[in-house]
């Protein structure tokens, strides 16, 4: 399997020996673990944005708590958290389930969530041409709270807010609140 020497190398760096029993797979399991983890790079955002007209409503649009796993670009550790998407259309929408695919085409990438959080709403922007986005996204980081500083209960927040979510007040008030109610 390609790149199995360099798992196995990896192994060898961090003190053990990648020849005995419960290493012996290792590279190949670590190595299929990658592909899936990693699979973003192998998306286009472009392919998700089925765009439904007819019966597009007016109103907010809001999916809450999607659950994700990325990986920090400057430690290789994953972080995890809860993506919070938005948008108000503009006679456009997109399947529910396709806003969960999008987070995941941008987590499954080496990232920083700063980055990932703005992602998601100029793919959303540029894709279905809403009249505004917001993305918000509530991550705890493994390179905090393993290494480092070690603080076990940080979480970082971040948010995206373009177009109506940014100039129109009540927008974003009404966005915001949406996020926080259970």
């Amino acid at each position: 399997m390609e790149g199995r020497g360099t798992i196995e190398s990896l192994i060898r760096l961090i003190g053990d020996d990648p020849t005995r029993e419960g290493l012996r797979e290792t590279p190949d399991r670590v190595i299929r673990s990658y592909t899936e983890l990693f699979s973003g790079y192998k998306q286009d955002p472009a392919e998700l944005m089925k765009v439904f007209e007819d019966g597009a409503c007016d109103e907010m649009v809001l999916v809450k708590n999607l659950e994700f796993v990325s990986f920090c670009e400057h430690h290789l550790l994953p972080f995890t958290g809860v993506a919070h998407i938005g948008y108000l259309p503009d006679k456009r929408i997109i399947g529910l389930s396709k806003l969960a695919r999008l987070l995941d085409v941008f987590a499954r990438r080496l990232q920083v969530q700063e980055r990932l959080t703005s992602q998601i709403t100029q793919a959303l922007m540029e894709h279905l041409r809403p009249r505004g986005a917001g993305c918000i996204i509530e991550a705890s980081h493994t390179c905090m709270s393993c290494r480092g500083v070690k603080k076990q209960q940080a979480t970082m927040v971040t948010s995206s807010l373009v177009g109506a979510f940014r100039e129109d007040q009540r927008t974003r008030s009404e966005f915001l609140q949406l996020c926080n109610t259970r």
